[in-house]
């Protein structure tokens, strides 16, 4: 390590010291207001650290052999640490009233987020399967944190049984490229199969087996069956984090191998990639036309999303990186906005409101949620204006420019059944209360705990706003997030 090491690697030091911090607390004494307000504090230091490192970061800085700090990294460090800030704060009020041990969430939160961050930072396939353990296994506690309720209990064991079978693929295909090119930095991969072409028919199978193993984790179709149980059995803001900052950290590792490695020079790669696309795109939107259960409807549309992004990262053009940065970034707020929602009307004391009937006449009740739910659904599903219309042009474009007519093709036929969807969703926070009788569920009380939720959905619906009317700042993050030879 060189003398900027530590600077560089601040982000995951704060983060990591917090964890060490937490840990002893929770052991001196249990309290959750003060825990969560630990957590809190050290990812927004180690978001402010992440902010410094961009602004000192001008060319890739080779931390150590395992991790490479550039603006790229930095990016999506920021990303991941404002989605785990966010699910801190809208898990305190979800948690407020559970009866049960709520200090030790915080703590596999912040061991995931340190995971995710040592994922956008990885330059080398051991520090690559580290993160991914790291990120991965903290969350198998964090689904089945109910565990006196069955549907909890049921989404941890799925995602853990699953979890392990994708990363055994991850494992195989590791092996497979360091055994043919005997080397697990992501730079040297691409160089040495130029070098050694009898090697890429098992180095493609290898390739095969890491896009596997992380088609998992992003839910891709045919990958995404445990996607819609985990998202309707597991805690509102637990899958607030598992569809935002576990997946941005994924997605970032994935554009750093493929832009590192060279992979789409190869084209049994990219038709690979691109029948992943089309199928997620396909799969996502047709099995959430027939979704009443909004958490569900949410775990198809994020399948579908990851589909769109993925025609990003085959095009690699120059707006390649760009595109998936703008696409994550505003999938990130618009999906952390819905959930939020989802936490401050539900409750872990019994069955949350998921069904799309528990929010007939919202409006009329709860307007102020109800706008914010209508503003993420529309940015979901691209409406001009709003954030989402922003990463889908930037991926449609990056498409066009590299004449990937088949995916975007399947873009304007996704987007047009989407928004079926999303509008059926919708409509029912205007109609008319349901009568006396019905069986649809009032929404609990909004406790005082929820303050902390309340600003953070507050925070979001200003940043949804801002970003689908003067998106030139967030456009300008992206733009210098981009990967430097």
């Amino acid at each position: 390590m060189t003398v900027p090491s530590p600077l560089a690697l601040a982000p995951l030091l704060i983060v990591s010291a917090t964890c060490v911090i937490v840990m002893l607390a929770i052991a001196i004494k249990r309290n959750h207001a003060l825990i969560a307000l630990l957590s809190m504090t050290g990812l927004a230091l180690a978001l402010a650290a992440t902010a410094v490192v961009w602004s000192t970061t001008a060319v890739p800085h080779d931390a150590t052999i395992l991790l490479i700090i550039d603006r790229f990294g930095c990016f999506y460090m920021g990303l991941t640490l404002t989605a785990a800030l966010a699910t801190t704060a809208l898990s305190y009020g979800y948690l407020a009233r559970y009866p049960g041990r709520r200090e030790e969430m915080y703590l596999l939160l912040l061991l995931a987020t340190l995971g995710g961050l040592v994922m956008v930072a990885a330059d080398h396939f051991a520090s690559f399967f580290i993160g991914l353990e790291l990120l991965s296994m903290p969350m198998y506690g964090m689904a089945a944190y109910l565990v006196k309720q069955r549907r909890s209990l049921e989404s941890g064991m799925k995602y853990l049984v699953l979890s392990a079978v994708a990363s055994a693929f991850i494992l195989f295909g590791m092996a497979l490229v360091y055994a043919q090119l005997g080397t697990m930095l992501f730079g040297e991969i691409g160089t040495r199969l130029a070098a050694a072409p009898d090697a890429a028919p098992l180095v493609l199978l290898g390739a095969a087996l890491l896009i596997i193993g992380l088609g998992f984790k992003l839910s891709l179709a045919p990958f995404h069956l445990w996607t819609p149980d985990v998202y309707q059995g597991a805690p509102a803001p637990v899958v607030a984090f598992l569809g935002t900052a576990s997946k941005v950290a994924v997605f970032a590792l994935l554009l750093r191998y493929v832009i590192a490695t060279h992979a789409t020079q190869y084209a049994a790669l990219v038709d690979a990639l691109s029948l992943l696309a089309i199928l997620s795109i396909i799969v996502g939107n047709v099995l959430a036309l027939q979704q009443l259960n909004l958490k569900r409807l949410l775990a198809y549309s994020a399948i579908a999303h990851f589909g769109y992004m993925l025609v990003a990262l085959i095009a690699a053009g120059p707006l390649a990186t760009e595109a998936v940065g703008v696409y994550l970034l505003t999938y990130t707020i618009t999906t952390l906005a819905a959930f939020g929602v989802i936490c401050l009307v539900s409750s872990p004391l019994d069955q949350e409101a998921q069904a799309l009937s528990d929010y007939r006449g919202m409006f009329w009740t709860r307007p102020g949620l109800a706008v914010i739910l209508s503003l993420a659904l529309l940015s979901l599903a691209g409406v001009p204006l709003t954030a989402g219309f922003l990463g889908k042009f930037y991926v449609f474009g990056a498409g066009v420019d590299q004449h990937q007519w088949l995916l975007i093709g399947s873009i304007i036929a996704g987007s047009a059944v989407g928004l079926f969807f999303y509008l059926r969703a919708m409509i029912q926070l205007y109609l008319s209360p349901a009568p006396e009788g019905a069986t649809a569920a009032a929404p609990p009380d909004i406790h005082w705990a929820h303050g902390s939720g309340v600003g953070t959905l507050l925070v979001l619906l200003l940043l949804l706003l801002v970003l689908g009317v003067y998106p030139s700042p967030f456009i300008d993050l992206a733009q210098g997030a981009g990967i430097v030879p």
